[in-house]
Protein backbone atom coordinates (compact mmCIF):
# COMPACT_ATOMS: atom_id res chain seq x y z
CA UNK A 1 0.00 0.00 0.00
CA UNK A 2 1.26 3.25 -0.58
CA UNK A 3 2.96 4.81 2.79
CA UNK A 4 0.41 7.94 2.86
CA UNK A 5 -2.34 6.22 2.79
CA UNK A 6 -1.46 3.59 5.13
CA UNK A 7 0.00 5.71 7.68
CA UNK A 8 -3.71 7.55 7.51
CA UNK A 9 -5.69 4.40 7.59
CA UNK A 10 -3.51 3.50 10.89
CA UNK A 11 -4.45 6.52 12.43
CA UNK A 12 -8.08 6.67 11.65
CA UNK A 13 -8.47 2.43 12.83
CA UNK A 14 -6.59 4.03 16.59
CA UNK A 15 -8.72 7.00 16.30
CA UNK A 16 -6.48 8.76 18.57
CA UNK A 17 -2.96 11.11 18.25
CA UNK A 18 -1.39 11.79 21.37
CA UNK A 19 -0.04 15.23 21.13
CA UNK A 20 3.07 15.43 22.82
CA UNK A 21 4.58 18.88 24.63
CA UNK A 22 7.26 18.74 27.34
CA UNK A 23 9.57 20.84 28.64
CA UNK A 24 12.54 18.56 27.98
CA UNK A 25 13.58 15.89 25.30
CA UNK A 26 13.69 13.35 28.01
CA UNK A 27 10.19 13.88 29.28
CA UNK A 28 8.49 13.98 25.77
CA UNK A 29 10.46 10.23 24.68
CA UNK A 30 8.75 9.22 28.35
CA UNK A 31 5.13 10.38 27.59
CA UNK A 32 5.25 8.99 24.27
CA UNK A 33 6.57 5.78 25.58
CA UNK A 34 3.54 5.82 27.99
CA UNK A 35 0.97 6.72 25.26
CA UNK A 36 2.14 3.61 23.19
CA UNK A 37 1.87 1.07 25.81
CA UNK A 38 -1.56 2.03 26.17
CA UNK A 39 -2.36 1.43 22.97
CA UNK A 40 -1.45 4.76 21.16
CA UNK A 41 0.96 3.94 18.66
CA UNK A 42 0.00 7.56 16.89
CA UNK A 43 2.27 10.24 18.20
CA UNK A 44 2.59 13.95 17.31
CA UNK A 45 5.85 15.14 18.95
CA UNK A 46 5.31 19.12 19.05
CA UNK A 47 8.06 21.53 17.75
CA UNK A 48 7.61 23.39 20.80
CA UNK A 49 9.41 20.43 22.43
CA UNK A 50 13.26 21.40 22.69
CA UNK A 51 15.21 19.19 20.10
CA UNK A 52 11.99 18.71 18.69
CA UNK A 53 13.81 17.17 15.46
CA UNK A 54 16.26 15.23 17.64
CA UNK A 55 13.56 13.55 19.46
CA UNK A 56 11.49 12.21 16.48
CA UNK A 57 14.97 10.74 15.25
CA UNK A 58 15.57 9.08 18.76
CA UNK A 59 11.97 8.01 18.70
CA UNK A 60 12.13 6.48 14.91
CA UNK A 61 15.25 4.72 15.60
CA UNK A 62 13.45 2.87 19.28
CA UNK A 63 10.28 2.09 18.32
CA UNK A 64 9.45 -0.08 14.98
CA UNK A 65 7.15 0.74 12.47
CA UNK A 66 4.72 -1.12 13.44
CA UNK A 67 4.71 0.44 17.26
CA UNK A 68 4.59 3.93 15.90
CA UNK A 69 3.09 6.34 13.95
CA UNK A 70 5.09 9.28 14.17
CA UNK A 71 4.16 12.45 13.39
CA UNK A 72 5.26 16.65 13.82
CA UNK A 73 2.76 19.10 15.27
CA UNK A 74 3.12 22.57 15.92
CA UNK A 75 4.76 22.76 12.04
CA UNK A 76 3.95 26.81 11.42
CA UNK A 77 6.15 26.55 8.13
CA UNK A 78 7.13 24.46 4.80
CA UNK A 79 10.77 25.00 6.78
CA UNK A 80 9.99 23.04 9.53
CA UNK A 81 7.95 20.55 7.93
CA UNK A 82 11.35 19.87 6.42
CA UNK A 83 13.22 19.28 8.88
CA UNK A 84 10.48 17.25 10.26
CA UNK A 85 10.28 14.69 7.26
CA UNK A 86 13.83 14.76 7.38
CA UNK A 87 14.09 13.52 10.79
CA UNK A 88 11.43 11.03 10.70
CA UNK A 89 8.08 11.86 10.57
CA UNK A 90 5.59 10.68 8.67
CA UNK A 91 2.78 13.32 9.05
CA UNK A 92 3.25 16.95 9.74
CA UNK A 93 0.10 18.44 11.75
CA UNK A 94 -0.23 22.35 12.13
CA UNK A 95 -1.95 25.12 14.22
CA UNK A 96 -3.32 26.97 10.96
CA UNK A 97 -3.70 26.21 7.64
CA UNK A 98 0.02 27.34 5.71
CA UNK A 99 0.09 26.76 1.57
CA UNK A 100 3.45 25.70 1.31
CA UNK A 101 3.44 23.32 3.76
CA UNK A 102 0.86 21.71 1.70
CA UNK A 103 2.68 21.91 -1.06
CA UNK A 104 5.65 20.35 0.73
CA UNK A 105 4.24 17.73 2.36
CA UNK A 106 2.11 17.00 -0.94
CA UNK A 107 5.76 16.73 -2.67
CA UNK A 108 6.93 14.48 -0.28
CA UNK A 109 3.79 12.84 -0.19
CA UNK A 110 3.57 12.97 3.36
CA UNK A 111 0.23 13.54 5.16
CA UNK A 112 -0.81 16.96 6.29
CA UNK A 113 -3.07 17.77 8.82
CA UNK A 114 -3.79 21.70 9.14
CA UNK A 115 -5.15 23.35 11.72
CA UNK A 116 -8.92 25.68 10.87
CA UNK A 117 -11.75 27.24 12.46
CA UNK A 118 -14.23 28.08 9.36
CA UNK A 119 -15.49 26.02 6.76
CA UNK A 120 -14.07 28.72 4.19
CA UNK A 121 -10.66 27.44 5.69
CA UNK A 122 -11.80 23.96 5.49
CA UNK A 123 -12.32 24.20 1.84
CA UNK A 124 -9.24 26.38 1.25
CA UNK A 125 -6.84 23.50 2.74
CA UNK A 126 -9.04 20.58 1.18
CA UNK A 127 -8.27 22.27 -2.29
CA UNK A 128 -4.75 22.84 -1.39
CA UNK A 129 -4.79 18.29 -0.84
CA UNK A 130 -4.66 18.69 3.15
CA UNK A 131 -5.36 15.11 4.12
CA UNK A 132 -7.35 15.63 7.40
CA UNK A 133 -8.77 19.21 8.56
CA UNK A 134 -8.08 19.47 12.27
CA UNK A 135 -10.67 21.15 13.59
CA UNK A 136 -9.07 23.46 16.33
CA UNK A 137 -9.17 24.47 19.03
CA UNK A 138 -12.10 22.31 18.90
CA UNK A 139 -12.98 23.81 22.59
CA UNK A 140 -14.20 26.59 21.12
CA UNK A 141 -16.83 24.49 19.72
CA UNK A 142 -18.03 20.97 20.79
CA UNK A 143 -18.26 17.90 18.97
CA UNK A 144 -21.73 18.96 17.75
CA UNK A 145 -20.33 21.56 15.36
CA UNK A 146 -19.05 18.45 13.32
CA UNK A 147 -22.15 17.51 11.69
CA UNK A 148 -23.17 20.87 11.05
CA UNK A 149 -19.93 20.85 8.79
CA UNK A 150 -20.78 17.35 6.90
CA UNK A 151 -24.27 18.04 6.01
CA UNK A 152 -22.63 20.29 3.37
CA UNK A 153 -19.17 18.45 3.37
CA UNK A 154 -19.83 15.05 4.16
CA UNK A 155 -16.32 14.11 2.43
CA UNK A 156 -14.45 16.16 5.20
CA UNK A 157 -11.93 14.29 7.07
CA UNK A 158 -12.02 15.63 10.73
CA UNK A 159 -9.79 15.63 13.38
CA UNK A 160 -10.46 17.83 16.31
CA UNK A 161 -7.84 18.73 18.83
CA UNK A 162 -8.59 20.68 21.62
CA UNK A 163 -11.78 20.38 23.85
CA UNK A 164 -11.41 16.17 23.76
CA UNK A 165 -11.56 14.74 26.86
CA UNK A 166 -12.74 11.12 28.37
CA UNK A 167 -16.27 12.64 28.83
CA UNK A 168 -16.78 13.83 25.35
CA UNK A 169 -14.54 11.80 23.01
CA UNK A 170 -17.42 9.50 21.96
CA UNK A 171 -19.44 12.23 21.09
CA UNK A 172 -16.65 13.23 18.86
CA UNK A 173 -16.51 10.37 17.02
CA UNK A 174 -20.16 9.49 17.33
CA UNK A 175 -20.81 12.71 15.34
CA UNK A 176 -18.46 11.56 12.34
CA UNK A 177 -14.54 12.44 13.13
CA UNK A 178 -12.33 10.13 11.85
CA UNK A 179 -9.79 10.57 14.87
CA UNK A 180 -9.41 12.78 17.86
CA UNK A 181 -5.96 14.97 19.13
CA UNK A 182 -5.60 14.81 22.84
CA UNK A 183 -2.89 16.41 24.61
CA UNK A 184 -2.89 17.67 28.22
CA UNK A 185 -5.89 15.76 29.43
CA UNK A 186 -4.43 12.49 28.03
CA UNK A 187 -0.49 13.18 29.42
CA UNK A 188 -1.28 15.54 32.59
CA UNK A 189 -0.11 12.83 34.80
CA UNK A 190 3.83 13.53 33.34
CA UNK A 191 3.38 16.87 35.05
CA UNK A 192 3.97 14.81 37.91
CA UNK A 193 6.33 12.27 36.70
CA UNK A 194 3.43 9.94 36.92
CA UNK A 195 4.09 7.68 33.23
CA UNK A 196 2.15 5.17 34.76
CA UNK A 197 -1.57 7.62 34.73
CA UNK A 198 -0.66 8.26 31.28
CA UNK A 199 -0.53 4.89 30.01
CA UNK A 200 -3.72 4.48 31.86
CA UNK A 201 -5.38 7.06 30.65
CA UNK A 202 -4.32 6.32 27.09
CA UNK A 203 -5.71 2.61 27.28
CA UNK A 204 -9.48 4.60 28.65
CA UNK A 205 -9.24 6.72 25.75
CA UNK A 206 -8.80 3.67 23.10
CA UNK A 207 -11.47 1.96 24.79
CA UNK A 208 -13.63 5.24 24.46
CA UNK A 209 -13.01 5.34 20.95
CA UNK A 210 -14.02 1.68 20.16
CA UNK A 211 -16.98 1.63 21.97
CA UNK A 212 -18.01 5.10 19.98
CA UNK A 213 -17.47 2.79 16.81
CA UNK A 214 -19.81 0.16 18.02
Amino acid sequence: MIEKIETLRRIEEVGVVAVVRAETPESAEKISKACIDGGIPAIELTFTVPDADKVITSLKNKFSKDELILGAGTVLDSETARIAILAGAKYIVSPGFNLETAKLCNRYQIPYMAGCMTVNEMITAMEAGVSIIKLFPGSAYGPSIVKGIKAPLPQIPIMPTGGVSLDNVDQWIKNGCVAVGVGGKLTAGAETGDYDKVTETAKKFVQKVKEARL
